[in-house]
């Protein structure tokens, strides 16, 4: 099969739009994240799939994603005093806060812009159908405000 330069000039302009596209549709309205500029640091596991599926995930959303590799993330748990019963997978760190586990960004948006009094905000374990877990999703998502005293309460439902 012979193609002619034509053909390739138009599969190279092709790909330059689907590239442009792709990087127009990547940034998003973060203003929410104002206090941050929207640049958040995600702490996981150098092989955890599913963390880098929700590093995409931030990053699809419009995020400056900063991935930090850990085979350790017990200094980074204890560091922000998460409780054991909030931990997940990976931690991540906007502005003041820290946000545990695969919260969705709709939770993270809220935090940003009440700017309550609370060290953080968790989602524990790695539930079905959450930002990066494969899976259907089986009811809502609570998310868990984590309060400087170590104390949780309800902060959403999604």
């Amino acid at each position: 099969m012979k193609f002619n330069n034509k053909f390739y000039i138009a599969l190279l302009i092709l790909g330059l739009i689907i590239v442009a596209g792709c990087s127009q549709a990547k940034k998003t309205d973060v203003s929410t994240v104002s206090n941050s500029n929207g640049q958040v640091t995600i702490f996981k596991s150098p092989g955890c799939g599913c963390c880098n599926v929700y590093s995409q995930y931030m990053g699809r959303k419009g995020f400056d994603v900063k991935v930090v590799d850990t085979d350790n993330l017990s200094p980074v748990k204890s560091q922000y005093n998460i409780p054991s019963s909030m931990q997940s997978c990976h931690t991540t760190v906007i502005g003041n806060y820290f946000v545990e586990g695969h919260v969705p960004v709709e939770a993270i948006e809220k935090l940003m812009e009440e700017k309550p009094d609370i060290a953080g905000i968790a989602m524990p374990g790695m539930p079905s159908g959450s930002p990066g877990m494969t899976g259907a999703k089986k009811g809502a998502f609570v998310v868990y405000a984590v309060h400087k005293d170590g104390s949780t309460s309800e902060f959403m439902r999604i």
